[in-house]
């Protein structure tokens, strides 16, 4: 005869004794195959941690584009370098010189200011991307990197003596008529380069969000190893470059050749994340499943 007390009291130390199973089960370390060492368990551990968030794949993918946008920006500006002559820094020859190319000055300016808009959703992307690594430096990453091509966009402006507002003064230079008149536009030419030319705060803050994101893909693995160490080479020199761009001249071309290497290999790698891929898992890993499954059925 079965008592209702004793069949409790059963029912009780059946049900302890399936959950130390189960914890002991989840708390041993995972079996390893002969043919795997420790680092490859540990290595397949860390990326089904960090896996990207599947649930941006389409964010990811946008973003991947946008960063070969922006690369497109950037080459077709430096191509007319080679095939027009370069803006002058002085008042009444860039004023000449608008006037006579108007059509290239117009597509180096577009092309310049206007890489901020992919710019912005590269770094929105990205530090979506990586936020399973750190949130923090994912968020302050991806927060300096929009923030500068904010403020990119609100000034309207790029070195070299790129401004829309000097081929408003282009336009008045070829009509005026008296000297005092286009000794005056002259001066308002002058101001425009010297700000437009100085050292902008913007192009810091992208230089620091290179060298802040690149740092946590050197964590995650579904970026692969070159990426980091070239992002953090990138935002190091880019900070100094930015920083003293009206002294060291060329030096700057350094930079300059890196920053859409960059972009280009982070929009690659963006329009092939797999997010919802994982790596072949260990015996251990699925005999730690087992017990779960068996506890949810």
């Amino acid at each position: 005869m079965n008592l209702p007390g004793v069949r409790s009291s059963r029912n009780e130390r059946t049900t302890s004794r399936g959950n130390e199973r189960s914890r002991a089960s989840r708390s041993d370390p995972p079996s390893q195959s002969p043919d795997q060492s420790p680092d490859q368990l540990r290595d397949q551990s860390s990326d089904r941690l960090w896996r990207p968030d599947p649930t941006w794949r389409r964010l990811y993918r946008v973003g991947g584009w946008a960063a070969l946008v922006y690369v497109l920006l950037v080459l077709v500006p430096v191509t007319l370098v080679f095939v027009a002559p370069l803006p002058p820094t002085r008042g009444a020859a860039l004023l000449d010189y608008i006037a006579d190319h108007r059509a290239v000055y117009l597509t180096e300016l577009v092309c310049f200011v206007g890489l901020a808009v992919p710019a912005m959703v590269v770094f929105g992307a990205l530090s979506t991307a990586l936020k399973g690594v750190d949130r923090s430096i994912a968020a302050i990453g991806g927060l300096f990197g929009v923030t500068s091509e904010v403020i990119a966009l609100a000034l309207g402006s790029s070195p070299q003596s790129l401004h829309g507002g000097l081929v408003v003064l282009a336009t008045a230079y070829q009509d005026a008529e008296a000297d005092a008149e286009r000794a005056g536009l002259v001066s308002a030419a002058e101001a425009l380069i010297a700000t437009t030319n100085a050292v902008s705060w913007a192009g810091i803050l992208t230089a620091a969000a290179i060298l802040l994101l690149s740092l946590l893909m050197r964590r995650e693995p579904s970026f692969g190893p070159m990426i980091g160490p070239l992002g953090i080479v990138t935002g190091a020199v880019g900070i100094v470059a930015e920083a003293l761009r009206p002294m060291i001249g060329p030096g700057y071309l350094l930079y300059g050749l890196l920053l859409p290497a960059w972009f280009a290999l982070v929009g690659w790698k963006l329009l092939h994340l797999e997010p919802d891929a994982q790596l072949p898992s260990s015996p251990g890993a699925r005999s730690r499943r087992e017990p779960v499954t068996a506890e949810r059925r």
